[in-house]
C-alpha cells in the first residue's frame, strides 16, 4: 500500500486563517492537527492542535498546570477568546522546519518513519513542489498498519 492509497482530502488552512477558525476546524472534524498550505496549495507545515491550546492557555498554567486548578471553569471557559483576532501566523514558530510531507509512491514504513521523525500526528501527500492531494493521519496509519 502506498501514501497515496491511504491519503484522504484534508481540511487545510494558511497562515492568514483566524486561530478560531483552526480550533472549529479541529473540533468539528475530530482532528489532530491541521496541515497549512501555501496559496499554490503546497503543503508550508503541520500545526498541531497543542499549538492552538499553547496560543490561548495562560502562560503560567503551561509552566504549572496545578495552577490552573485556581480558576473556575466559567473563567477557564473564556481562555479560547484570547485568541480572537489573532491568525496561524502567530502561532508558528519563526523558524519553519520541513513539513511532514511524503510523496505518493511512499510506503507505509516511510509514512510511519515521517510521522516518528517530526514527531507530528499527521502527514500531507504530496508530489515535490505541486499541490497536496491529501493528508494520512497517525490513526489512519495505525489501523492500516494493525490490519495487515
Amino acid at each position: 500500500m502506498r501514501a497515496r492509497d491511504l491519503a484522504v482530502p484534508f481540511p487545510t488552512i494558511t497562515v492568514a486563517t483566524s486561530v478560531l477558525e483552526a480550533a472549529r476546524l479541529l473540533a468539528g472534524h475530530n482532528l489532530p492537527g491541521l496541515i497549512v498550505v501555501d496559496a499554490a496549495g503546497r503543503p508550508v507545515t503541520v500545526l498541531p492542535g497543542t499549538q492552538v491550546l499553547r496560543l490561548v492557555i495562560p502562560g503560567y498554567c503551561r509552566e504549572d498546570p496545578t495552577l490552573a486548578r485556581m480558576i473556575d471553569e466559567p473563567a477557564a471557559d473564556m481562555f479560547l477568546r484570547g485568541a480572537e483576532g489573532r491568525s496561524v501566523a502567530d502561532l508558528l514558530p519563526p523558524e519553519r522546519l520541513a513539513p511532514p510531507v511524503v510523496g505518493p509512491e511512499a510506503t507505509v514504513l516511510e509514512v510511519a518513519a515521517v510521522m516518528a521523525q517530526k514527531r507530528s500526528p499527521l502527514v500531507a501527500v504530496a508530489p515535490p513542489r505541486e499541490p497536496m492531494i491529501g493528508g494520512i493521519t497517525l490513526d489512519a496509519l495505525l489501523d492500516r498498519m494493525l490490519a495487515a
